[in-house]
């Protein structure tokens, strides 16, 4: 629902919720009756969907708008978009259903707030990578929210701290759990009392919007080391086999079943030379799962042999057969083996989602749900699913990381999932064509 505009059009309202005690305590931490208001900032962090961010938002610019007039605050996130998609949407029409004025301009990734004679500008920050800390070097800031803190780079959150020097200004993240040895938990949230900083840990029982149905299936969703982020708000290490939740009796199948004939078949790709080289070859159950129908491995190490693109290309040929495939997904830094495969006629190529740990994530939630499942057929990736591990050396520097080792078959699987069946980008829509110079 929503009400109409001047225009005659609808335009959309937010649709309010009771708050939890912990959304209220974030909503009112600042205030002059509050015993912590001295603080000089707030960090929540906890499970998905524990209503973290919505009550984060609308308290910092609350705060942003009673305390100042004509200053400069910064929301930022992992990118622009995604404080834009997680942020500013839902804050937006919480603001309007208050009486504020928004006005975004887009051109300059920024919104001007209004209500009454005092007006304050909020510039949206993308912390990506470690160039990201030069984009906000040298604005004079109020406060910064920074969404998804841990997912930044320590010199991005460092350099926005830095950047607020205004008398009275305040710190304001959010995150979920990554793993113990992560430098924010090591610098922000254990050295929360030095640093003046108000620690609240929220579970999905803090958000009063989702019912038990919905909190059940968020938490067959995750398993292993990503439950107990994600769902029990824990910085836990990830250590052991990665996708401890896979069951051969369960996943493993021996007949192959009546397939959805209006789906899309996929090949994905993990190129080799001197390591192996994997084809798979995916299909959808008419019940909804996807499955790896067969798989192409060859290990030059093994073989005593390496091949030339060229021969892989004849293997590709050979593997795809009559199948009506859409997309062959690569890693984009297969080069030469995407220029072989286009110079035979392949225009089919789609540049592969290869961010590692978002890309296990999706995996391992699939897993769990058993809507990623494979034919008996298929060895390797069988093999390398039982003993695809955490590099233990990596967690104690902070690092999630798998071991470089039985890892060919987890990549191509991992290409699928993000690629293809990442939640965010489904088939059909503009953002998937991110082909190779075709």
């Amino acid at each position: 629902m929503g009400r109409v505009d001047g225009s005659g059009v609808r335009a959309p309202v937010f649709s309010w919720k009771r708050f939890s005690k912990k959304q209220l305590k974030v909503l009112t931490w600042w205030t002059d009756c509050s015993p912590v208001k001295g603080m000089d900032g707030i960090i929540c962090d906890g499970a998905v969907r524990s209503g973290k961010t919505v009550c984060m938002a609308l308290s910092f610019v609350l705060w942003a708008m009673q305390d100042f007039a004509n200053c400069n605050f910064a929301i930022a996130g992992k990118t622009v978009s995604s404080v834009r998609r997680n942020v500013v949407a839902d804050l937006s029409l919480m603001l309007r259903g208050r009486g504020y004025k928004v006005a975004e301009q887009v051109s300059k990734n920024q919104l001007t707030v209004t209500k009454g004679a005092v007006a304050n500008v909020f510039y949206l920050f993308g912390g990506k990578d470690e160039s990201s800390a030069s984009l906000i070097q040298g604005v004079t800031l109020a406060g910064v929210l920074l969404d998804e803190a841990a997912l930044m780079p320590q010199s991005f959150v460092d350099q926005a701290a830095a950047r607020c020097s205004i008398s009275g200004a305040k710190l304001w993240f959010n995150c979920n759990p990554e793993g113990p040895a992560h430098w924010f938990k090591r610098e922000w949230i254990d050295k929360r009392e030095e640093k003046r900083m108000l620690y609240l840990s929220f579970s999905m029982d803090d958000n009063l919007s989702l019912d038990e149905r919905t909190k059940e299936r968020y938490r067959t969703m995750f398993s292993g080391v990503f439950y107990e982020r994600f769902i029990l708000g824990k910085w836990s290490a990830a250590d052991g086999i990665i996708y401890d939740m896979f069951d051969e009796k369960r996943h493993v199948l021996h007949v192959l079943p009546e397939l959805d004939e209006r789906a899309p078949k996929y090949v994905s790709c993990d190129y080799g030379t001197t390591n192996p080289c994997c084809f798979l070859l995916w299909v959808k159950a008419k019940t909804g799962e996807w499955i790896a129908a067969k798989e192409y491995y060859w290990n030059s190490r093994e073989r005593g042999r390496q091949k030339t693109d060229e021969e892989y290309v004849n293997d590709m040929e050979e593997f795809i057969g009559a199948e009506k495939v859409r997309y062959i997904i690569i890693d984009p830094s297969a080069a030469s083996f995407i220029a072989a495969l286009k110079r035979r006629g392949f225009g089919n190529i789609l540049a592969a989602d290869n961010a590692v740990v978002p890309g296990i994530r999706l995996v391992s939630g699939m897993l769990g749900g058993y809507k990623l499942l494979c034919m008996d057929t298929c060895k390797n990736l069988i093999r390398e699913r039982g003993s695809y591990a955490w590099d233990k050396a990596a967690a104690l520097r902070g690092d999630d990381k798998p071991i470089k080792q039985f890892d060919h078959a987890m990549d191509a699987e991992r290409y699928f999932v993000s690629t293809i069946l990442t939640p965010a980008r489904k088939v059909g829509t503009s953002d998937l064509r991110v082909r190779i110079g075709i």
